[in-house]
């Protein structure tokens, strides 16, 4: 491994130790550039969960080291309590069925308050 690569890893593994509802993105939560990653902030936002983002645009190392890190190769790219549970059809198909809710219970993420 790069030092560039150990560095993008170690963000990415702190990133997702220290939140437990991490989204990596292209753009932001208020400004996703792309559809998946707003598709993904619109289910975390109606699941009412508080979560975290990082714009992969805006650090092509991270980008890059992403993608090696949980060795799937697309964005967005969601983690919950350090695990990775997936992209925009795996977070969609979680939601409608139902999963994605649980698996918030059972990592006790409470809701915040309604909106």
């Amino acid at each position: 491994m790069s030092q560039t690569t150990d560095t993008a890893a170690a963000a990415i593994k702190a990133a997702i130790t220290e939140n437990p509802v991490m989204l990596f993105m292209k753009g932001t939560a208020m400004f996703p550039q792309c559809g998946f990653s707003a598709r993904v902030v619109q289910i975390l936002t109606h699941s009412g969960v508080p979560f975290k983002t990082v714009n992969v645009l805006e650090d092509p190392e991270l980008r890059d080291g992403i993608k090696a890190f949980s060795n799937w190769p697309t964005i967005p790219q969601l983690y919950v309590k350090g695990e990775f549970v997936g992209g925009c059809d795996i977070v969609t198909e979680m939601f409608q069925s139902g999963e994605l809710q649980t698996l918030f219970e059972q990592n006790g993420i409470a809701k915040t308050a309604a909106t």
